[in-house]
């Protein structure tokens, strides 16, 4: 089962990749293959990268600062043991959960730093159930907006010569009409919007998170790629759905 996971992971890539300029592979769904389907999840981390494309892992890690500093030697860095080195995931990129605080996000950021790679913290997801916490005000707004401060603070020092930061944010395209005062308070965060397609989100919605640079949104889908064709259709069908994607991204950014 998980080298078919492997096998359609790496024809998705190799018929969608063009178009794109990362991989989100989500965790779970190799995680719970068990061993072999970690093996997958490698094999796929390594067809993005020998097409080009940057590999965003989706696991949305979040704990106590020791933990925490375990997941970021898993998914960028490396663990020292008496019998030698084991290197990690190799991941360009992360989804983090910032709900237990800055001290759970420094471990993370720290081994995002060292590698080069890039954090992507939750501040307003895309499920409808987001509004159950997310939503909720406290003295200073809604929560979103107290964790769109934390990933503005902790990416302050963090900004590229580009002038955006390594410290990006998951900003939910179903949701667009939080994006202009999220841009407000994260003007050098990277949005990492998912939900456009099979979800609901529209990318002509999405106008203000590309406002401070073109790089500055990352349009994700997933279903709506992966699923966009059937037998020997799938593959056409879904580069023709990732390019349709790409050029309303390109469209809206410019």
């Amino acid at each position: 089962m998980a080298q078919a996971v492997a096998r359609h992971c790496r024809a998705a890539i190799g018929a969608a990749g063009p178009a794109c300029v990362a991989v989100k592979p989500q965790l779970a769904c190799f995680e719970r293959l068990g061993a072999d389907g970690l093996q997958a999840l490698e094999d796929t981390v390594a067809a993005a990268h020998e097409h080009g494309l940057l590999v965003l892992a989706d696991g949305k890690r979040g704990d106590v600062p020791v933990t925490a500093h375990a997941y970021g030697q898993a998914l960028v860095g490396a663990t020292d043991t008496p019998w030698g080195q084991v290197t990690g995931l190799g991941a360009d990129a992360f989804t983090a959960n910032p709900l237990l605080g800055r001290d759970s996000l420094e471990p993370l950021l720290e081994a995002a730093d060292a590698a080069g790679a890039g954090c992507f913290c939750l501040v307003r997801t895309s499920n409808p159930g987001a509004a159950d916490v997310q939503d909720l005000r406290g003295p200073d707004g809604p929560v979103h907006e107290s964790l769109a401060r934390i990933v503005a603070e902790l990416g302050e020092s963090r900004v590229g010569d580009c002038g955006l930061s390594s410290v990006g944010a998951v900003t939910g395209a179903t949701r667009p009409e939080h994006l202009e005062r999220l841009r407000e308070l994260m003007p050098r965060a990277i949005f990492l919007l998912p939900g456009v397609g099979a979800q609901g989100g529209a990318v002509e919605d999405l106008a203000a998170a590309f406002r401070p640079h073109p790089a500055a949104g990352l349009v994700t889908a997933s279903r709506s790629i992966v699923n966009a064709g059937e037998g020997d259709d799938a593959p056409a069908a879904a580069a023709t759905a990732a390019e349709k994607l790409r050029e309303a991204a390109w469209a809206l950014a410019c």
